[in-house]
């Protein structure tokens, strides 16, 4: 009887610790930004450069902003949670983008939890049993068009 009466009273504690899982993974920028959804939601005037992809010369630099973005993790893996909260924050940024008057956000990088990542091919996330997180910053500015790289899909260049 004492052992089920210790049980009964641990229960709760391995419950907690399963509900409170916080597995922090690397997903696949180009694999995202390849979804179907992510055309309709981010557009095609502003151009994304992830980490320190090549872009053309920056005529204007005006704000560096960040992001920290959570959805809702319940009954999705952790890659299509992940993969959803990434384009919100990539939404996100895009609108700050605008908001400035910039064209392009370059020097895109995770920074989950304040773990500033530079990465040109992947971004973090924090996936839960409830919520999955992604928090990004990146630099808004005015890139010379006329000297446009070629649109190459190993260097993660979004227009």
């Amino acid at each position: 009887m004492k052992k089920l009466f210790f049980i009964f009273l641990l229960y709760p504690l391995f419950l907690q610790s399963a509900l409170a899982r916080d597995t922090i993974e690397n997903y696949s920028v180009s694999d995202t930004m390849a979804l179907e959804q992510s055309k309709s939601i981010l557009g095609n005037d502003i151009s994304f450069y992830f980490g320190n992809t090549e872009h053309p010369p920056v005529i204007q630099r005006f704000v560096t902003f960040g992001t920290s973005n959570k959805t809702n993790a319940f009954n999705k893996t952790d890659k299509e949670a992940c993969q959803w909260v990434f384009l919100s924050a990539m939404k996100e940024l895009r609108n700050k983008a605008r908001s400035v008057g910039a064209n392009a956000v370059i020097n895109i990088k995770s920074n989950y939890r304040d773990n500033l990542t530079i990465s040109d091919t992947t971004f973090q996330c924090g996936a839960g049993f409830l919520i999955a997180g992604v928090a990004l910053v990146g630099d808004m500015v005015t890139l010379d068009k006329a000297d446009t790289l070629t649109n190459d899909s190993s260097d993660y260049y979004y227009e």
